[in-house]
This record gives C-alpha cells, sequence and structure tokens, in this order.
C-alpha cells in the first residue's frame, strides 16, 4: 500500500497514516494470530474460545447408546473436563505440589491463582506447570501420581464418559496435562491402552519445571500422528474449537455439554459408586482430605496457624488431665467421641483382657482407654521417639518375631489390660485388612473393639511422609470424630480355648468387626499397602480377586 502525500493536506495524510496503522499492525496482526491458534487448537480458558449462540456441531454423551456392542471399537477423548468432570486442573497440580513437595511449593501456587485467573490456557499451564515441577524428584511425582491422585480421579469421574470408556476394546487419551500426572491413573485404574500428553523437561532425576521441546500437546495433531489416517471408532470431547478439530477426526463424536453437567453435579447419578469403581480403592497416601481448589487451600493456611494451636492443647489435655476432664475439654475444642456399648466385666482369672482393635490411627489406644476411662497398654509394630513421649498410655513396641511377640504380650497381659491392632497398619477406607492371628493365642478373655475415624482437612495417617507427625495432623482437624464401639466379649467356644484354631478366631473376629463397620474384609496386609503406597511396583496384582477372601 502506498501512501500519495503530493496535493495533500496535513490531516488528509494522518487519517492515511491511521488507516495503514491499522490495517498492516492490527488487522494482519489478529488475523494471524486467529490462524496460528486455529491451527494449534489453544485459545484461553479450557483451550478454547467458546461461542454460546452456536448451535453443538455434536450431540450430548448421553446420546450414546448401544454400550454392549461396542468391545471390538476403538475410544478416544480428554481427561480435562470431559473423563473428569471439573474444568480446572489446578487442584490436582496442588496434590502435587503439596504432597510430592512442599507446603512451600503449594503456598507459591495457591499465590499464583490470581495471576492464572488473567493468563490464556499456555500460559497458564505453563505458570502451573513451573511451580509445581521445578526441582522435583521424578520418583515423587511418580509417587504421588500413584499413591494420593486416583482416590481425587475416582471420585470426579464422569460416569458417562466412563461408561462409554469401559465399553470399547481399545482406549486412548489425549491431553494437554501432563502426562506425568495421569498416565499411571489412567493405565491402573482405567485399563488406558495408550496415554498422550504434555512431556515435561527433566534434568538427571529432576524435572526442570519446563515443557519438552515438544512444548504443549495437540490433541488433534497427536492422534494424526499416532493412527494416520485411520479414525478412531468413539471420540468424546467438549464444546470447544479445539475438541472439534479432534472430533472431526473420530468416526463417532459426541460432547460433554457444560450446562449439563452442571445441572447434574448435585445428583447422585453424577457421581460413580465406590461399588463401581473399575478397581477398589483399597490404599491412598497423602495428608490432604479434601480437593485442594484455590478457595479450599487458601482455607487451610488460614486454618494452619490456629490448627496448630489446637492440636497442642489437645495433646496437652490429654497427658496432663484426668480422663472426664479431658473428654469434655476436648469435646469443647471440637473433638467428637462417640462410644457405643459398655465395657464387659473383667473376670476372675487373673490376666488382663486383650481389647482387638480395628486400626485407623496411632491414636486408636489413646481414644479407646479415655472412652473406657482407664489406662490401658498398648502394643504397635512401629512407633516413633515423639509419639511415645507424646502417648499419655503406656506403649510398648513388638520386634515382628512371633515368639518374642508373643511372651511380650503374655506378660503384659498378666500385668493389665491390652490393646492390639492385628491388622498391623492403618488403613483409611471402608476395608478391613487381614488379621494376624497370633494374639487369639494368647488371651481367653477378648473384645473386639470397632474404631473408626472421620475428617475434613488433614488425614492422620501417612505411609511415605513423616509418620511422627500423623497424630498432630489429625488433631489438627477443626471437628475431628472418633467412633468407638464396643461389641461383647468373645464367647469361650469361640475361642482358642473352645478348640478353634488361631486363624479361625482372627477371621471371625474380622468379620464380626467389619459388619459392625459396614467395611469390607480383604486378605490385604501390611506389605500389599507398601508395595503401593511406598514401593515402586505399583498397585497390587490381582487385587479384585483378594476383595471378600480372608483365611
Amino acid at each position: 500500500m502506498t501512501l500519495p502525500v503530493k496535493n495533500m493536506g496535513f490531516p488528509m495524510v494522518l487519517l492515511k497514516l491511521a488507516e495503514w496503522f491499522l490495517y498492516k499492525l492490527l488487522a494482519n496482526s489478529f488475523y494471524k494470530a486467529a490462524m496460528k491458534v486455529q491451527n494449534s487448537g489453544f485459545f484461553f480458558k479450557n483451550s478454547s474460545f467458546r461461542s454460546s449462540h452456536q448451535t453443538p456441531l455434536y450431540p450430548n454423551i448421553s446420546k450414546c447408546n448401544n454400550l454392549h456392542s461396542r468391545k471390538s471399537e476403538t475410544f478416544a477423548c480428554d481427561v480435562q473436563y470431559t473423563l473428569l468432570r471439573s474444568e480446572s486442573f489446578f487442584p490436582y497440580f496442588m496434590l502435587i505440589a503439596f504432597e510430592g513437595g512442599s507446603i512451600l511449593r503449594a503456598l507459591f501456587l495457591l499465590l499464583s491463582s490470581p495471576l492464572l485467573l488473567v493468563l490464556d490456557f499456555e500460559a497458564k499451564l505453563r505458570v502451573m506447570v513451573f511451580i509445581t515441577f521445578c526441582g522435583m524428584k521424578i520418583k515423587d511425582v511418580e509417587c504421588v501420581g500413584r499413591a494420593v491422585l486416583p482416590k481425587f480421579f475416582l471420585e470426579n469421574l464422569n460416569v458417562h464418559v466412563y461408561q462409554v470408556m469401559k465399553s470399547a476394546g481399545t482406549r486412548m487419551v489425549f491431553t494437554s496435562v501432563p502426562r506425568v500426572m495421569v498416565e499411571g491413573f489412567l493405565k491402573e485404574y482405567l485399563s488406558v491402552d495408550c496415554v498422550k500428553g504434555t512431556e515435561l523437561h527433566s534434568v538427571g532425576n529432576y524435572f526442570s519445571g519446563f515443557l519438552s521441546s515438544s512444548g504443549i500437546l495437540i490433541k488433534h495433531r497427536a492422534l494424526k500422528e499416532l493412527l494416520g489416517e485411520k479414525k478412531p471408532d468413539i471420540g468424546i470431547g467438549n464444546s470447544t474449537l479445539h475438541d472439534h478439530l479432534f472430533l472431526s477426526l473420530c468416526k463417532e463424536a459426541y460432547v460433554v455439554n457444560k450446562e449439563d453437567e452442571k445441572a447434574n453435579t448435585t445428583t447422585s447419578s453424577s457421581i460413580l459408586p465406590r461399588e463401581e469403581y473399575p478397581k477398589p480403592l483399597v490404599f491412598h497416601d497423602g495428608r490432604l482430605a479434601f480437593l485442594p481448589t484455590p478457595l479450599a487451600t487458601l482455607a487451610m493456611f488460614m486454618w494452619l496457624p490456629i490448627g496448630i494451636l489446637l492440636a497442642i492443647f489437645r495433646i496437652l489435655i490429654g497427658i496432663c488431665l484426668p480422663y472426664k476432664i479431658a473428654v469434655f475439654l476436648g469435646k469443647l475444642s471440637g473433638i467428637r467421641l462417640r462410644v457405643k456399648g459398655t465395657d464387659p466385666p473383667r473376670s476372675k482369672n487373673g490376666k488382663g483382657v486383650l481389647y482387638v482393635c480395628t486400626h485407623r490411627t496411632l491414636l486408636d489406644p489413646v481414644f479407646l482407654s479415655t472412652s473406657l476411662g482407664k489406662p490401658l497398654t498398648a502394643v504397635t509394630y512401629s512407633l516413633s521417639k515423639m509419639s511415645e513421649i507424646l502417648a499419655p498410655i503406656k506403649t510398648v513396641r513388638l520386634t515382628r518375631s512371633r515368639s518374642k511377640d508373643g511372651q511380650a504380650m503374655q506378660r503384659l497381659l498378666s500385668e493389665g489390660d491390652l490393646v492390639v491392632c492385628p491388622e498391623g497398619t492403618t488403613c483409611r477406607e471402608p476395608y478391613l485388612l487381614r488379621f494376624s492371628s497370633l494374639f487369639a493365642e494368647l488371651a481367653d478373655e477378648i473384645v473386639p473393639v470397632a474404631m473408626n475415624t472421620n475428617v475434613s482437612m488433614f488425614y492422620g495417617t501417612t505411609a511415605s511422609g513423616l509418620k511422627c507427625l500423623d497424630p498432630i495432623f489429625f488433631l489438627m482437624n477443626p471437628r475431628p470424630c472418633y467412633t468407638v464401639e464396643i461389641l461383647g466379649k468373645l464367647p469361650k467356644e469361640l475361642t482358642c480355648a473352645g478348640g478353634k484354631s488361631s486363624h479361625e478366631v482372627a477371621n471371625y473376629i474380622q468379620r464380626q468387626l467389619g459388619a459392625a463397620l459396614g467395611f469390607e474384609c480383604t486378605n490385604l496386609t501390611r506389605k500389599d499397602k507398601y508395595l503401593m503406597l511406598a514401593g515402586n511396583e505399583g498397585v497390587v496384582e490381582d487385587q479384585n480377586s483378594r476383595i471378600n477372601n480372608p483365611n
């Protein structure tokens, strides 16, 4: 474009310059930017530019039927706001930052949330990746992906999308979310055959905090690279231009409609029931008992100073004050203690009563002793020095040598009442692990006790963290709840003295306690728990076959 200035007045020259500026700098730039975004598939929030007045190009996922005849078909979808109901992936970055990193890293990520609101999708993802992963060990992230995230993913599954996925024979997931965050869950729990996600740059055994040279994954490009001209039989996405490009490569396509999903959020049909989980969620790790959205995480950080002081107060009243006063002040501080049943009368054989408890936290014996209003001795396989010092009751460590532990427990029973947790380790979920049968050989006066807990902010157990902080985290909850149900004394004919084997006694008590709590009995052990949560072997094989199969 030329700008002839001869015979023009000065105002006309300025007008022509302004016209040229608008055309060359703005119009051309916006056009090129729009074409670049269209080709790359990235707009702003949720990788898309939404047009509310356009008619959807694809039917809603609820229209997908004939799910019983799709075993030979190929399925493809995304994770964010497709397989999972939530639009934001911030809570899952926060879980990695808090559980795999540190509380300081989690605070930095929280402080970045106002900035994330004004950034486009690509910039937002890069910022979250940098804060979350910079300097973090690869094995720590993998541990969080294996032990922490699956619980939150399962609770957030889109039921309709999952049912379609389950019906297909070959399952593929394409997502702009970092692959390391979702691959373990998708393959272990949902049996996904192929996971394509954004790759992260690493240096040695650490993440650098940057994306790899391939950048953010573009779903339709990744699909083309993987399958070429072949098309998946079923594709599911959301109502965005980016996903429309992806869905156009599928033979049969459906969308997750935002308005329909919001309408169904409060209904029970939108949440996958636990009994329909693809694999039983028996074990999981981490401290956070809530999905850490920005507001929920902010509330946690605001509560922390109060929670620490409250935990110290609760510990002190448990150590220093008599039972009745401690219970009264504990209830005033927010602790809910629910006691069912009564302590059966003690026999006159001179030996103590053996209380057999389910194991929810290290505080089980303490709350039982408080509920009964009498001192008890607790035996445990692993207890930190701090926990021993803070414990208001006598604690004795076991050695895992059957003969030595049996002798020690016999001696303690001759001195008074004893508490044992035969599961050998804690379990948060509504399952009971296999009971060790040693206790059944030592006493005829056996009282089963069903213990359960409920927390809203922090779990009081960990497999890979600092176990010495377990009681403190539990007592930092605003209103922690302990339920203690004392069952009747085991009849003599059901004990070893009545002719039963120790395994029969242990299994009977496990079933009795499971029925009282509404928990499921398993044949899983302490070893199984730590292989999954702290080891390198992932989910325990053939776990489904071991549910409902005690010895």
